[in-house]
């Protein structure tokens, strides 16, 4: 059967929801704050360098951007204000201000490399922080300025269906059948679909027991099946999420676990149902200064405590309320309710590094453009 196929353009770069957040309290985030007090946590704080740094001209006044990948909005929403708000009683002289940018991640690192002041960024991709590097905008040793190599929490793919689940989709291997119609974004643009293709793709190795490397016949027929059931790809993980809620795209969704859990209790509420895969991928989500940016305008400082913050308590708390799974063990074993144990893989132990990674399947003409079936 010839699926519909929709081709989104990918040639524009311009961000999305520049939204300034002020230093309001909203109930989730006062709550937050109260936590931190209570518990003598602060983000904030600042250290020996920063306090350097402001007296070196840091501005009393910081307005600072954050540029992130696209489903990230909603919990990066709720920390800017948290943030801001601890921020202010730590620091009663000053107020932080936090812009947001969204979009796909690979094309948000692109905007940064072509001249978007961001003055942190926070992706889904190792790679996307890496162009920043080779830029010249982010430290070279970015992984070691915070813990986890710099990752405060990761995520993994699900499966979105339909409410009653009617396709009766339960594993990887249903999206191949030829009565679904698969929703994903572009893997060109988005960090999250390259996840969903690689996760997509390691299942099948895992099943049919292949490796990348020696010619996987059985998963490259697999993956064949399922991208020529894909009816759109969408620049990022939200308009792929728009496309199967509010325009009835696809039986089936390929997501994140905090996207899917929003979308189920929030934008498409009594519509959806998760149907979490057999074996699934690790997505990493990794977050670094942009020091060219910031030591020019003189808010490294801020900066700095935007992205500790990250791993105080409370702020893992909100990442676990948002269905992120946060790096705090204890805090993850806390929802385990609502983030169930799930069998993964690390892409890089199975594909290689991401250079590697994107080398095979992500360049043009690499394997997944191979595989692909143009309509």
């Amino acid at each position: 059967m010839q699926k519909k196929f929709q081709q989104i353009s990918i040639a524009s770069i311009q961000s999305t929801n520049n939204k300034p957040v002020k230093a309001r309290v909203l109930a989730t985030s006062g709550m937050l704050a109260a936590a931190m007090i209570m518990t003598g946590c602060s983000p904030t704080e600042a250290t020996q360098d920063d306090a350097a740094n402001n007296a070196s001209g840091e501005t009393q006044d910081v307005n600072l951007l954050n540029v992130s990948y696209d489903v990230s909005r909603d919990f990066y929403r709720d920390y800017n204000e948290l943030f801001s708000t601890e921020y202010l009683r730590t620091h009663p002289d000053s107020e932080v201000k936090v812009n947001q940018s969204h979009g796909g991640s690979s094309k948000q690192a692109l905007s940064v490399a072509n001249g978007l002041q961001a003055d942190v960024v926070t992706f889904n991709q190792e790679t996307d922080m890496n162009l920043l590097v080779e830029k010249g905008l982010v430290a070279a040793d970015w992984q070691q300025a915070l813990p986890n190599n710099a990752v405060p929490y990761t995520s993994t793919m699900v499966l979105l269906v339909r409410a009653g689940n009617p396709k009766n989709i339960k594993d990887w291997s249903d999206l191949a059948r030829n009565d679904i119609d698969v929703v994903i974004p572009n893997p060109k643009t988005s960090g999250t679909a390259r996840y969903a293709f690689l996760g997509a793709y390691g299942y099948g190795l895992h099943q049919f027991k292949e490796n990348s490397n020696e010619n996987p016949v059985k998963t490259n027929d697999f993956i064949k099946k399922l991208l020529a059931n894909v009816v759109t790809y969408d620049n990022g993980a939200r308009a792929a999420t728009t496309s199967f809620t509010q325009r009835g795209l696809g039986d089936v969704l390929i997501t994140t676990e905090n996207e899917a859990h929003l979308t189920a209790q929030q934008f498409a509420k009594g519509q959806v149902n998760i149907v979490y895969p057999s074996y699934s991928i690790v997505i990493a989500n990794p977050v670094a200064v942009v020091t060219a940016v910031t030591d020019k305008g003189g808010k490294t400082a801020a900066a700095n405590a935007y992205l500790k913050g990250l791993w105080d308590t409370p702020a893992q708390e909100l990442m676990a309320e948002m269905y992120m799974r946060p790096s705090n063990p204890q805090v993850l074993a806390a929802h385990k309710a609502t983030l169930p144990d799930i069998e993964t893989f690390e892409p890089v132990a199975v594909f290689g590094s991401w250079e590697q990674i994107m080398d095979t399947f992500f360049v043009d003409g690499g394997r997944f453009d191979q595989l692909a079936r143009v309509k």
